[in-house]
This record gives structure tokens, sequence and C-alpha cells, in this order.
């Protein structure tokens, strides 16, 4: 692995997540992989779980974490090519970029979309920029199109659930576990890289009934999508459903903007009703009571922290891969 951006960058998901489990069964089994190594993490924008996940997965393969908060402690940096820097950024990224290739053996950047010019974003200049200049492997931990470890996360996630009580996805079933998504009310614009990036990887791993439910307007890319069936009936979606994974997106074709706000797309006990004992899922922060209530957070259906707990493990098994690509 060179890099981990996508799904596109794993070669085999399962083997990936198998690798994740390990980790979180013995953190410190190859605490010696990463020595003498250093991890940079450039935050673009602000993080709490992709950050302490990340760095405790590096400390946990005896690499060095170094956090930048470039939004608040750098210079403001140009992606453009060709730019005439006479605006406000003061530092263009094929100057930054080449002196991080140098400082650190891996690097990995967050970043948001801006929800205002759907042809930039989707681009991914900026990402992109720091895989062209850089010279060393780059993580996203988050760019303006895709979230990928959060996305291992939630394959984990599920892997690590059905297997609890099957012992392998799918086994004694009878049939293949059903996977919805479904989106949420918000009280602002959010971009849709969760959605992007679930959406991508459950299709990319081939072992569920992936249904996607959301108003109408609310489509995503369908390069993300294809495979799922998509439906505006929430309820026809959540019936019989295994997992249910709760998350708000802004338009995709008019972008970035909210056309419905209907409260009665809010996930609550009545409607889980409807599902096979759904698993609940969510990448937090959540909105309490308005993307999801307190009903459903508080209650055993609910995964959401051990969900979250998992990033650790996730992060740790793109890095150690990373390591391995690298020796």
């Amino acid at each position: 692995m060179k890099n981990f951006i996508s799904a596109r960058d794993v070669t085999n998901i399962d083997s990936l997540v198998q690798s994740a489990l390990a980790y979180k069964a013995d953190p410190l089994k190859d605490k010696s992989l990463g020595a003498n190594k250093r991890v940079g993490m450039l935050f673009l924008n602000p993080s709490m779980r992709t950050r302490l996940s990340t760095q405790i997965a590096a400390q946990n393969l005896g690499a060095e974490a170094i956090v930048f908060n470039v939004d608040k402690e750098g210079w403001a940096l140009e992606f453009e090519e060709e730019a005439i820097m006479s605006g406000n950024t003061v530092e263009h990224v094929k100057d930054a970029a080449p002196i991080m290739g140098k400082y650190f053996d891996i690097l990995c950047i967050r970043t948001f979309p801006s929800l205002k010019n759907k042809e930039d974003d989707y681009s991914e200049l900026y990402i992109k920029q720091f895989i062209k200049y850089s010279g060393i492997p780059v993580v996203s931990l988050e760019s303006a199109t895709l979230h990928p470890l959060q996305s291992l996360t939630d394959v984990i996630t599920i892997t690590e659930s059905l297997a609890g009580s099957d012992g392998a996805v799918g086994v004694g079933r009878g049939r293949r576990p059903k996977i919805v998504l479904t989106w949420a009310p918000h009280v602002k614009a959010l971009p849709q890289c969760v959605a992007n990036s679930f959406a991508q990887w459950v299709n990319a791993w081939g072992q569920a009934d992936f249904v996607i439910t959301h108003p109408e307007d609310y489509e995503l890319d369908e390069k993300f999508t294809r495979g799922a069936t998509i439906t505006h009936n929430q309820d026809e979606a959540l019936k019989d459903a295994d997992f249910v994974y709760v998350k708000n997106w802004s338009t995709y074709n008019d972008y970035g903007k909210i056309y419905c706000n209907d409260p009665e797309w809010m996930l609550t006990n009545e409607k889980l009703q409807l599902t096979n004992n759904a698993k609940v899922m969510h990448c937090l922060p959540v909105r309490r009571n308005v993307e999801l209530s307190d009903e459903v957070l508080d209650s055993p259906a609910s995964i959401v922290t051990q969900e979250a707990s998992n990033r650790v493990w996730a992060a740790q098994a793109v890095l150690a891969e990373i390591l391995k690509s690298s020796k």
C-alpha cells in the first residue's frame, strides 16, 4: 500500500479488517515496526476522534506522531498551479509538501470541502497535491469527498458484530446481512464525505445487501453508490435491516444545499421495530434529537461507542501496512 485515500487503495478489505482486529486483540504486537519513523499529521480542519485514534495507532507501532494544525498554526497554503499569490495565501503546497516529505515517513492529511464549488471539491486537489509533491505515502484523515479510515472502521465494526453471534460474516444467518445507510436531518449543510465513503466501502466489500435511503434531491454521486439499492421510502429501507448507518449530507446535484430538514427522518425506537433488531451506527459527532434520538443512542441497539473505539485499530492496520510496504 503506497497511499490510503479510498477503498481502491486496498487489495483485500477482509484481510485489512482482520489485521485491525488482530491489533485490537494485541495492540503492541508490532511495537517495533515504526521504530525511528515519524508520522506527520496535518489538519486543515479540526478533529477529535481521527486525531487521537491515529496518534495512538502510531504510538502502538512505535512511531512518533507529530500533529500540526495548519488552519491555526501555519501559513495559509496555496494549491492551484501557476497561482499568482497576491492574496491571502502565503506558501504554495509545492514548496511546503517536499519539506514534509523530508521531515516525515508517512503524511496524514485532513481537509474538508468548501461546499461552494462541486468541481473544485470533487477534484480532490488538496490531497492530490500533497501526494504529488511530498514524495512519501499519504493517508487521508478525511478529504473533500471521502473518509476512508472511518469507512474501514465501519466495516471492522460490522464484521466484529456479526462474528460475535455467528463466528463469521453471514454464517448461520441463511442470508447476507442487510445494511442501510439512511439520511438524517441536520441544522446545517454537511459534506457528502462520510456517506460517499461508506457507500464505496460497503459496495467494494461486497458481503452485504446494501440499501441507501434519503429524501428526494439528496442523491449521491453514482460512482460511489453504484451497486446499492436506493429508495426514498425510509420505512421500506429499514425493513429487516441488520445494521442502520445514520448520517446527514447536503445535496450533490445542486451542490451543498439543504432542501429538506424533515424531522420525520430522525431514527427512533419506533422505526427500529421495522428492522431485524438492527445495530445503529454513526460516525460522530452526532446532534442528539436532531439526527438521532436519545432513546436510540442510549439503547443497546447503539454501537457508536464501539465503532468510535475501533478507529484506533483501523488506523493501526493502515499505518502498519504502509510501514511494511516501505521496508
